[in-house]
């Protein structure tokens, strides 16, 4: 399982903005998604990141989650 959330902070810089989502190329879907939250989570209590907003669908499942790279 791909850790999404690990893949978009190695790519920012401290201080900016992003939004993690599902990318349906590279074979995530809303379901394999969930997990990208607990992901973000532990980075949040590593000091790395802030997890600053999560968006779900109506039905109640997780498809974006927006973070503040820290470190």
């Amino acid at each position: 399982m791909r850790d999404i959330a690990k893949e978009v902070y190695t790519k920012m810089k401290i201080g900016s903005v992003a939004w993690v989502k599902p990318v349906a190329a590279k074979g995530d879907t809303i379901e394999s998604f969930q997990g990208a939250l607990d992901s973000a989570k532990l980075l949040e209590e590593e000091g790395l990141i802030d997890v600053q907003k999560v968006t779900r669908q109506a039905d109640g499942l997780i498809d974006a989650i927006r973070i503040l790279r820290l470190a």
